[in-house]
């Protein structure tokens, strides 16, 4: 990205969007970041902190036309959201407005304004729901079976459209499984866990043979760059994924032998409601405008674990201070 272009980053402060910061202050690009920290946090822009504009605000209540009118933005990157479906299943209503209504005013701040930059928006996987033909391209029907996945795929179908009416130069990214250091949920997070309190014995929902496409955070991160600077920008969809389908055994066997344990698998047999058998993906669009994945999964957990233990040794450090 261009030397000191001006970038707002919603939800930057947390597992994608820190990341993604943290890069465009390496790009040379001059960033301000909203996040309400209700699932970010301040640890994780501690790397570029006294070199970004954070502002902490809620994106449900934000009155855009005074945020954007501070500053003449040249990109948005639209990642403050709910990013899991288990939240959506207890309180629709709350995901609808977060992942929905906060970007449907965030377009219509900027068509008033007819804004002149690039917006980036954070869709997700989970608007194909489960589908039957495989690898998933990006003109598959797309059949959400969770609120989350609709509201995902309300919010990307409302930036086409305004895209295609009103001018506005944008696309969204459909994401697939990301991994990677600061991701404080998820089935790595979970794994590394459940080893760590009994190497002996691990417990994993489902058979073990869900499948999915397993993503490094900075390959995701690069991506969303990609295709900021690549794109056409006319409201279409890109998957993003590695490309390459992983089981949640073998992902599970994978960091296993990161870790040097060898434990014995115990299976729940049973998946969440609103989560799909298997997500593979064709990636064939982003590839043809300069992406490829560049961490492998074997590579990527191992950083992952790195940071885990680095993590917990700090807390524990901590709370044996506090304690003492």
């Amino acid at each position: 990205m261009k030397r000191a272009q001006n970038v707002l980053v919603t939800g930057g402060a947390g597992f994608i969007g820190s990341h993604l910061v943290e890069q465009l202050v390496t790009d040379g690009a001059v960033i301000t970041v909203v996040d309400d920290f209700s699932s970010g946090c301040l640890e994780n822009l501690s790397s570029v902190s006294g070199q970004i504009d954070l502002r902490e605000l809620d994106i449900r209540q934000i009155l855009w036309e005074h945020v954007l009118s501070e500053k003449q933005y040249d990109y948005i990157f639209h990642l403050a959201a709910n990013a899991y479906v288990p939240p959506s299943l207890e309180r629709p209503d709350w995901d609808y407005e977060i992942n929905l209504g906060s970007t449907f005013r965030l377009l219509e701040a900027l068509r008033g304004m007819r804004w002149s930059g690039k917006l980036i928006y954070a869709s997700s996987a989970a608007v194909y729901g489960d589908p039957v033909v495989m690898p998933i391209c990006e003109d598959n029907p797309t059949t959400p079976i969770s609120p989350y996945g609709v509201a995902k795929l309300a919010a990307e179908r409302y930036v086409a459209v305004y895209s295609q009416l009103y001018g506005l130069r944008a696309a969204s990214l459909r994401l697939f499984s990301v991994y990677g250091p600061r991701q404080r949920k998820q089935v790595v997070y979970d794994l590394i866990g459940k080893i760590r309190r009994d190497p002996s014995k691990l417990f994993i929902y489902g058979d073990g043979t869900q499948v999915r496409d397993f993503n490094y955070v900075e390959d995701t991160v690069r991506a969303a760059i990609i295709v900021a600077e690549r794109g056409t920008l006319r409201g279409e969809v890109y998957n993003v994924a590695s490309g390459q389908e992983c089981s949640i055994e073998e992902l599970a066997r994978t960091l296993c032998r990161v870790l040097g344990v060898r434990p014995q698998f115990v299976y729940s047999g049973a998946v969440r409601p609103g989560d799909t058998d298997r997500w593979i993906a064709n990636i064939g669009r982003l590839k043809a405008i300069g992406y490829q994945a560049s961490v492998s999964l074997e590579e990527g957990l191992r950083r992952v674990v790195h940071w885990y233990q680095d993590t917990v040794n700090a807390q524990e450090t901590h709370v044996a201070r506090f304690c003492s």
